[in-house]
């Protein structure tokens, strides 16, 4: 059965004539090997993702309980919404893990990677906050693996490196919903959602031996920390209005990658069994069209709940 949604969208930007050849000499990337097709990723939701070869399994972000908190619901959202956990819904859609990436701590990133860890006996890589919420959602402290940013570890079938960022902000003052962090001492069992700190924010190239992904849990990066990465696959998200100029950044510093996927775009109160339904209307367009401006060799990917793409 072929698992390719029909929602997908490809847009490749076809130009013709001088203007396109411009366009293609002007955004020029270093040449790269064809991806080699030995690469499944999956969408879990928000930014939930599932990477699986025939060696190894990646998570990164899996939050799969989707709990209602209203965050997409004008006048809706409840920051003392209660945290919950569904291991029935995680048991359906994760298997088995290698390793979890976590990108920061907030809800929608965090919730259920004890039990995914538990469930799998996957190393999870996460900031020292990110890992003290885990330990305090009894996520097996064995299989916590620190980091803080400039790290690059070898597993069977993989590498993972590790870049500081930062979460993007938002409202007059530039804050970060829940922002914050728990070094040090393990925090009490957080609760409800606005005791889950963003803690510090994590992004992450992963390699499957030349074909290669990078993700931020958010529309934020360091652009001197990740300057000349050269992935095969970059996600990006709606959001990021205070980031100046997010996407057009991200794709140059990493060299207007072959293909660029949309994460993290959909309204997480809405089933993952049915297709994704927007967060922010007009979201997934906008970001097309500029990755389309920026980029227009790039290849825009949109995937829907549950749906699989092979690289």
């Amino acid at each position: 059965m072929d698992t390719r949604m029909e929602i997908k969208r490809r847009t490749l930007w076809k130009g013709a004539g001088a203007a396109a050849l411009a366009g293609s000499v002007l955004n020029a990337a270093p040449a790269r090997a064809e991806p080699t097709g030995t690469v499944s990723l999956r969408w879990l939701g928000t930014n939930a993702w599932e990477f699986t070869t025939s060696e190894a399994t990646v998570l990164i972000d899996p939050w799969i309980s989707r709990f209602r908190t209203g965050t997409y619901k004008e006048g809706e959202f409840d920051p003392e919404t209660k945290i919950e956990v569904y291991p029935e819904a995680i048991d359906e859609h994760v298997g088995g893990a290698d390793c979890v990436l976590v990108t920061h701590g907030h809800y929608d990133h965090i919730c259920d990677v004890p039990y995914v860890a538990r469930k799998t006996g996957a190393t999870v890589i996460g900031n020292e906050s990110h890992l003290n919420f885990l330990r305090a959602m009894d996520a097996p402290e064995e299989q916590l693996a620190e980091v803080a940013g400039g790290e690059l570890y070898k597993f069977d079938g993989f590498t993972v490196e590790v870049f500081r960022s930062s979460h993007s902000a938002g409202r007059t003052h530039k804050t970060i919903a829940f922002g914050g962090s728990w070094p040090g001492s393990v925090p009490p069992r957080p609760k409800r959602i606005n005791e889950l700190l963003e803690g510090g924010s994590l992004t992450y190239l992963l390699d499957f031996g030349g074909v290669s992904f990078f993700n931020a849990g958010s529309a934020n990066f360091h652009h001197r920390e990740i300057e000349g990465i050269r992935p095969t696959a970059v996600f990006v998200q709606p959001g990021g209005s205070h980031t100046p100029d997010y996407i057009e950044r991200l794709l140059e510093c990493t060299g207007y990658p072959p293909y660029v996927i949309a994460t993290h775009w959909d309204d997480f109160d809405e089933p993952l069994t049915e297709p994704a339904v927007e967060g922010i209307r007009g979201g997934v367009a906008r970001m097309r069209e500029r990755v389309e401006a920026a980029s227009p060799q790039s290849e825009f990917i949109l995937i829907d709940h549950l749906e699989s793409h092979d690289f």
